[in-house]
C-alpha cells in the first residue's frame, strides 16, 4: 500500500479530520538518515504530523516545524507543503534507549521536555505565521494537540505513531487529527472523547493493515465520515544541485576563488535529505565567472 492522506468531516461537519499512512515516507528518511530506533520513532512522528499540517495549507504555501526539547537528539526539523510532501532530519541520528515502562520506545527521554515546539507558515504573504509553544509531553502527539489548542484556538487531537523493527527499519507509521469546529454540539465531542481513550494505538492499527479511511471509521462509525479529499504523500527533498551552485554564486568571487586555491573543490551537503553535491575544480571557475 501506497502511503497516503485523506480529508475527512464527522458528524454533519461538526469535526474535521485528517488521517494518513506514512509509512514508506519514513522509512525514506530512516534510509537517509540511518536513524537508529528512538530516534526514527521522534522523527517518523514529527514528519507524520507535519504532512497532516501541511494538507491543511493551500497551492505552494508551506510549513516548518522546530522541535527542540533539550534531549540527547538535538533539534528535529521538517518541512512539509499542501501536495503530501515532507522532509525532515534530526541533529542527533544515533539515538536509542530501553523501552519505557509502557513497553514503547522512551520518545519523551530522546526528544526532551525543557524547550519549544514552533511551526513558521509561508502562505505567500509579506509576512510569514509563527506559533510556539513550550513542549509539554516530549512524546509528540500531545505537544501537537497542545499548539494547536493554545497557538491557533483549534481544540484539536493530535495521534502520531511509529513502529520500527529491530533492525532498524521502520514497520508501520501514520497518524491522525481531529479538530472540533464551532458549534460541535458537546454530546459528539464527549462521544469522540470517550473513543478516543478505547482506541487502539495509530501505528498499531496501521500494522494491522488499516487504511487512513478505515482508521477514521474507528473513530468516528463509517456512517458518520465524509471524505473530501485524499492525496498522495512521500518524501520530498528541494534540494539539488543548481540550487547548491546558486548558492556558491551568492558567496561572491573572493570566496570561490578562496575554495579553488585550498581545496581545488567543493561538496555541498543537505542535512533534510542527506545528499551530497560534489563540485569540481572546473565547476567552481565557472561559477566564479558568473558571480562576477
Amino acid at each position: 500500500m501506497n502511503d497516503y492522506l485523506v480529508k475527512a468531516l464527522a458528524y454533519d461537519g461538526s469535526i474535521r479530520a485528517y488521517a494518513v499512512r506514512t509509512t514508506e515516507t519514513i522509512s525514506e528518511a530512516q534510509r537517509r538518515h540511518q536513524t537508529w530506533r528512538t530516534a526514527s520513532a521522534a522523527l517518523g512522528r514529527a514528519m507524520t504530523a507535519g504532512v497532516m499540517m501541511g494538507a491543511m495549507l493551500k497551492g505552494e504555501d508551506m510549513l516548518t516545524i522546530k522541535i527542540n526539547g533539550g534531549g540527547p537528539i538535538g533539534h528535529i526539523l521538517v518541512d512539509s507543503n499542501a501536495k503530501g510532501e515532507v522532509r525532515g532530519y534530526v541533529s542527533n541520528p544515533k539515538v536509542d534507549f530501553e523501552s519505557n515502562e509502557h513497553g514503547k520506545l522512551d520518545v519523551r527521554r530522546a526528544v526532551g521536555t525543557d524547550g519549544l515546539l514552533s511551526v513558521v507558515k509561508d502562505i505567500g504573504l509579506r509576512d510569514f505565521f509563527s506559533g510556539q509553544v513550550p513542549i509539554v509531553s516530549g512524546e509528540l502527539g500531545e505537544d501537537f494537540t497542545y499548539y494547536f489548542a493554545t497557538s491557533e484556538q483549534t481544540p484539536s487531537s493530535v495521534g502520531v505513531g511509529v513502529l520500527v523493527n529491530p533492525d532498524d527499519t521502520i514497520l508501520a507509521a501514520g497518524g491522525f487529527i481531529l479538530q472540533i469546529m464551532p458549534g460541535a454540539e458537546d454530546a459528539v465531542i464527549t462521544k469522540v472523547e470517550e473513543r478516543l481513550k478505547t482506541i487502539s494505538p495509530i501505528s498499531t492499527l496501521i500494522e494491522q493493515g488499516l487504511t487512513p479511511e478505515e482508521i477514521l471509521a474507528e473513530l468516528f462509525g463509517e456512517d458518520h465520515i465524509k471524505i473530501i479529499e485524499t492525496m498522495p504523500v512521500k518524501f520530498q527533498c528541494t534540494c539539488s544541485k543548481e540550487r547548491f551552485a546558486d548558492a556558491i554564486i551568492g558567496l561572491g568571487k573572493a570566496e570561490i576563488k578562496a575554495m579553488i586555491e585550498e581545496d581545488g573543490q567543493a561538496e555541498a551537503h543537505c542535512h533534510f535529505c542527506n545528499e551530497k553535491y560534489h563540485f569540481s575544480k572546473e565547476e567552481l571557475e565557472t561559477l566564479e565567472e558568473e558571480a562576477k
